[in-house]
């Protein structure tokens, strides 16, 4: 197959887990015989990033603006009318995009069937975002939902929020992401992070991913601070990139007189991140809304114990594999005792994180579950063969039982 993958932009930065997983989707699909080209742009573009795959053809197109996470690249547009015929799939990640206008657009033109996989991009939030995103989906979205072949949701949750959108169940497919479990084989000697930052608490918290108001970071520092009138062998560490809220919540640390006990380090990939995984004691994802546990699952792969909020897919996933402990979100007492019986006796939190790794390692590496991609794509493409045989309208988002038949 030819397959084209599209995505605002390509750093593992400011992309986190979607990226990570668009790189080895890539990646892994190559591996297998296939032909992968990436669409993206040029924004806060990692070179090096792109350089270590050099198997995939990336075109990092010119972003002109990125108001309000809006991505335009009108260089695009001239790409996508020439060659979108080429390909035999589209996999748009993430839903409201520049990029999802212009595919699907010259998708209805040629006939190429494209999955629409939004990451845990539907909910709207309070501002200025919230209004851009009900003109998309006012413009453009119903009609990105109605003329996919498949809609990708990684979790029941994700299925709930496409329903609620307007998506037609029966074009939802879930398949929960891979893992690249070969990046976890040889982990970093402990105490190496802890060293870097001279930590001298014997205890580490730590938080995985953007600093952004979404996941939950006051609640976590609240509760923090609820631990920290029971104990003081603890620092709490927030590992990721600031995305708009971190002079917030360093208020809130001053506030409650934390200031010394928490250390933000920004971004760390790689083998600095897998050190801050192994030495820290609990990995916490306290977010309001998570599509899914990539961040503590890695930590799991770390063999960290984990705690996550029980709404979201995150802890669906969590639950699943009984891979950690869950609590309610803004339960701080909750969250609180949590921490401190984990701290106080880690054998059964770590007889779950090292349980769930094993069932990670087994059942969710790209390798087993790179066959369930493929599967979806060949699905689609002979769904639209169909259609195009039998003088179908490929508009009209209808899909019968012998076509859906193909995908069984």
């Amino acid at each position: 197959m030819k397959i084209l993958q599209v995505f605002d932009f390509f750093s593992l930065l400011h992309g986190g887990g979607t990226v990570a997983l668009l790189y080895k989707l890539a990646q892994g699909l190559s591996q297998k015989g296939h032909e992968v080209v990436i669409y993206t742009s040029d924004f806060e573009i990692d070179k090096d990033y792109i350089d270590s795959l050099p198997e995939v053809k990336i075109y990092p197109f010119h972003c002109i603006s990125s108001v309000a996470n809006f991505y335009l690249i009108p260089d695009m547009i001239g790409e996508v009318k020439r060659n979108l015929k080429d390909f035999d799939i589209v996999h748009l990640h993430t839903y409201r995009s520049f990029q999802n206008i212009v595919v699907h657009h010259y998708a209805r033109k040629t006939g190429i069937p494209y999955v629409l996989d939004a990451h845990g991009s539907i909910p709207k939030m309070a501002g200025l975002k919230s209004g851009l995103k009900w003109l998309f989906d006012l413009f453009f979205g119903q009609r990105l939902l109605r003329d996919a072949s498949r809609i990708l949701a990684e979790t029941k949750v994700g299925i709930e929020e496409y329903k609620k959108i307007g998506a037609r169940e029966d074009k939802i497919v879930q398949i929960t992401p891979p893992f690249s479990v070969e990046e976890f084989e040889r982990l970093p000697p402990a105490g190496q992070f802890r060293n870097s930052y001279n930590i001298k608490e014997k205890h580490i918290i730590m938080f995985l991913g953007r600093v952004h108001h979404i996941k939950g970071l006051d609640f976590l520092v609240e509760s923090f601070a609820e631990l920290t009138s029971q104990r003081d062998d603890v620092i709490l560490v927030i590992l990721g990139p600031d995305d708009g809220f971190q002079s917030e919540l360093e208020n809130l640390i001053g506030k409650l007189n934390l200031t010394g006990k928490v250390l933000f380090t920004g971004f760390l990939g790689g083998q600095e991140k897998l050190a801050a995984l192994v030495d820290a004691d609990i990995v916490i994802q306290a977010s309001r809304y998570e599509q899914g546990a990539r961040a503590p699952l890695e930590a799991v792969l770390c063999g960290t114990p984990i705690i996550v909020t029980e709404h979201t897919g995150a802890g669906e996933e969590v639950r699943e594999i009984d891979a950690g402990y869950l609590v309610e979100f803004g339960n701080r007492q909750q969250l609180a005792e949590i921490m401190d019986t984990i701290l106080s006796d880690p054998s059964e939190a770590k007889d779950k994180a090292e349980r769930a790794a094993r069932y990670i390692r087994e059942n969710r590496s790209v390798a087993a579950r790179i066959s369930e991609y493929e599967k979806l794509y060949l699905g689609c493409i002979e769904e639209a063969e169909a259609t195009r045989l039998h003088g179908a309208d490929s508009g009209n988002g209808r899909i019968t039982g012998t076509q859906r038949g193909n995908m069984n």
